[in-house]
Formats: C-alpha cells, sequence, structure tokens
C-alpha cells in the first residue's frame, strides 16, 4: 500500500516511517526538512504542509499519518491549517481505508502553550468532522494524543534532571512513551482497526486522569 506520512524527518514520523517500510508498504514522506530515510521504497519530498501547492501528488493513497506539527509560533498555521491542507490533499484517494491525525494531550487538558493547544485541539475536531464525511467510504478516521514522547524536540525536559524528577513525580507510569511505542498505536489504528473511527486516544502514561500537573519550566 501507499502510505503518506507528514513530518518524516524526525521523531515520531522517522519511526513510523521505517515502522510502514518494515512491514513492506510503500512510504511517502512530506517534511520541511531533507529526507532521513535511505531505502527503496521510501520517496521524500521537501514541502511545506502550510502550503497546499507544494504538497506532492501520491497515487492511490491508502492510509495517511498526518504527523506534522511545531512548537515555534506557526503552530495554529502548520498544526491546524497545515493538517487539513494535508487532509484535503490526499483524502479523495480512491484507495484510502485509514487517515490518522497526530494531535497532542494538551489538545484534551488544554495545558502547555495557549496557540499548541488550540492548535491541537483544532485537529481533533477536524478530525471528527473529516470521520463523518469519510464514514459512507468505509475509511476509518482517528486521532492520537501523546502526552510526553522521548524526542529531541523534548529534550529541554528530558535532559534537565530536577525537570525531569518533577515530571516523573506527576507521572503515573513514571515513563514518558518511546517513538517505537507510538508506531505501535498508529499501525493498529491504520491496519488493525476497522471498526472506530471519531476518536480520539488519550496516550500519556496516565497523567491527565491521574494526576493534573503539567511540568516544563522550574519555575
Amino acid at each position: 500500500m501507499n502510505v503518506v506520512v507528514t513530518g518524516a524527518s524526525r521523531g515520531i514520523g522517522k519511526t513510523v516511517a521505517e515502522r510502514f517500510l518494515s512491514l513492506g508498504h510503500t512510504v511517502w514522506g512530506i517534511d520541511i526538512l531533507p529526507a532521513s530515510i535511505k531505502h527503496e521504497r521510501y520517496i521524500h519530498a521537501v514541502s511545506d504542509v502550510r502550503d497546499p501547492a507544494s504538497l506532492p501528488d501520491v497515487p492511490d493513497v491508502a492510509v495517511l499519518f498526518v504527523n506534522a506539527g511545531v512548537q515555534n509560533g506557526n503552530d495554529l498555521a502548520v498544526n491546524l491549517v497545515g493538517a487539513m491542507n494535508t487532509a484535503e490533499k490526499y483524502v479523495g484517494s480512491p484507495a484510502l481505508r485509514s487517515v490518522l491525525f497526530n494531535a497532542s494531550a494538551s489538545a484534551v487538558t488544554g495545558q502547555e502553550f495557549p496557540a499548541y493547544a488550540a492548535s491541537k485541539a483544532g485537529v481533533v475536531g477536524y478530525m471528527k468532522n473529516l470521520a463523518i464525511k469519510l464514514a459512507p467510504r468505509g475509511v476509518t478516521v482517528n486521532a492520537i494524543s501523546p502526552g510526553g514522547v522521548l524526542t529531541s524536540s523534548n529534550d529541554p525536559v528530558i535532559k534537565d534532571p530536577a525537570l525531569w524528577k518533577r515530571i516523573m513525580d506527576v507521572t503515573p507510569l513514571k515513563k514518558w512513551a518511546t517513538t517505537d511505542e507510538i508506531a505501535d498505536w498508529v499501525i493498529f489504528l491504520t491496519l488493525t482497526n476497522r471498526s472506530m473511527s471519531g476518536q480520539n486516544l488519550l496516550i500519556d502514561n496516565g497523567e491527565k486522569d491521574l494526576n493534573s500537573t503539567f511540568v516544563w519550566t522550574k519555575e
């Protein structure tokens, strides 16, 4: 199958792209950064999800993982409008079977930073709207909302012993997810799942429901 993954050059997107490749699928990676994956079935497009015209034409898209995201002041443009641009570009594919959005625990809790939380909450709302539209075609549309994930973008807290201790003190499972763990959920929701649609899964090691403290700074 042809799989499209945005934000494929690093972090969750890269791990997910590599997982689909390992399962024998062809992956089209989209990112503003150059390719970081070399594989005979990997095709990379340097593209900005904020610009629909820059998105590559991909034939027979079967799975779409809308993952590209930032926390840099362009949150609404990239995280929300970019997600909508990406979905609208590819959901017309007659081969489509599943769409999955990478939202955030912030979409559920409202914590972190205002524009980021708002952008990710918007992704969940858009996901539900798209799920309704695509249900008659038998296409599942869902979102995942990870909490802490061990990626380089989270190094400011991961590599600060004091902050990391505070985070673990309020994280019931005393861990953050690896990108491989998130990829497990992506594969299940896009390839195995055929009956759940319009849902947002919170993957946060128990932080929201068992503890609601958010830590990012020393204050």
